[in-house]
């Protein structure tokens, strides 16, 4: 699959719903190019995919609204949306923030999320100018062994 390929199936995907099976994202994940910390500053809407991963539905508990990086040391990774309509940074639910590095996931280095206060890292590809495709992966977030995979649009 190529990149054209790939983006072309995550707007199926999206606009089908997005219920979609692990496999196939990780075979989107492998045919996208990979973005820079610095490529990806600024506030970003969240939307997860429909995989059955156990993340989906604490997400939405929580409201996600989606992240922002302000800086490669200064990331809040769970802005939220509380009950008065307010966006806020969901710190208890995150554990604290968050801050950008180059990671190498499934063999390329790529930007990524690393949690301050649990065993938690973020991947980032670039599906376009404005939108990510993301990968959760730690200790606590595998499902079965399955990562959570979500999308982030610029806003």
């Amino acid at each position: 699959m190529d990149v054209e390929q790939a983006r072309d199936r995550i707007t199926g995907i999206r606009s089908a719903g997005g219920k979609v099976s692990v496999d196939e994202l990780d075979a989107l994940w492998a045919a996208l190019p990979t973005v820079r910390p610095e490529e990806i500053l600024g506030a970003w809407r969240g939307s997860a995919f429909v995989t059955g991963h156990r993340v989906e539905s604490l997400l939405t508990a929580a409201n996600w609204h989606g992240k922002r990086f302000h800086s490669p040391t200064n990331v809040q990774p769970l802005i939220c949306r509380g009950a008065d309509g307010a966006l806020f940074s969901n710190v208890e639910a995150g554990k604290g923030e968050a801050s950008l590095w180059m990671v190498e996931f499934r063999g390329e280095s790529t930007a990524s999320m690393v949690y301050d206060g649990q065993p938690v890292i973020d991947h980032f590809k670039r599906i376009d100018d404005s939108t990510l495709l993301g990968v959760m992966n730690g200790k606590e977030v595998l499902d079965d062994g399955r990562h959570f995979y979500f999308l982030l649009e610029r806003e």
